[in-house]
């Protein structure tokens, strides 16, 4: 299968309100679209997770991470321009995604991503994709395709073929919350 027939059947899936397992810039992820409640909900379930987690979501340009933050502060942008590593950040005054996906404050975390595939696959999507770990909560992410178990390929609606057969170490993101005055976390280096 080529990786442009792989996108075309994730996008599918997305499309019709399906879970997806696919390679991101950092380790394998767990991906639905971000403005459905109902698939946002199937995530939460595969990974055993308590809903009042947040989950990362990931976009292919600057232009679509402006339409799921009222206001992004300039120091968003520089931190993303320089960052060396993929870099997530955590903003205030979501909108335009599923309610169960913003945290408790109005927050969201999100991530433009550069690799290959899954900037294709956010590009062709055009929303916002949830990206959390290929895992259960409170287990290893699956850095390739062979570690994810069993029981989460068997849990998601389609398994992209892409980068299946890559065995190199991949780590999680940083994390970066950005206040709306000028304050700077670090959560994940």
């Amino acid at each position: 299968m080529t990786q442009e027939e792989d996108i075309k059947n994730a996008v599918r899936v997305l499309k019709a309100g399906g879970v997806i397992l696919y390679p991101t810039d950092t380790v394998w992820g767990i991906g639905c679209d971000a403005t459905n409640a109902e698939a946002v909900a199937k995530v939460y379930q595969i990974k055993h997770r308590d809903d009042s987690k947040a989950l990362i979501c990931l976009v292919d340009s600057d232009a679509r991470l402006q339409r799921y933050v009222r206001n992004v502060p300039a120091v968003a942008w520089d931190l993303l321009d320089t960052a060396i590593k993929p870099t997530t950040v955590i903003l205030d005054g979501a909108v335009n995604l599923a309610s169960n996906l913003i945290a408790e404050d109005g927050s969201i975390a999100l991530r433009i991503t550069k690799e290959p595939f899954s900037h294709e696959l956010c590009y062709r999507f055009q929303k916002a994709l949830v990206s959390t770990s290929a895992n259960i909560s409170g287990e290893p992410a699956a850095q390739n395709y062979a570690d994810i178990s069993q029981e989460l390929l068997d849990s998601v609606d389609y398994v992209c073929w892409s980068r299946r057969q890559e065995h190199k170490p991949h780590t999680p993101s940083s994390i970066i919350r950005l206040r709306p005055n000028g304050e700077v976390t670090i959560i994940r280096k």
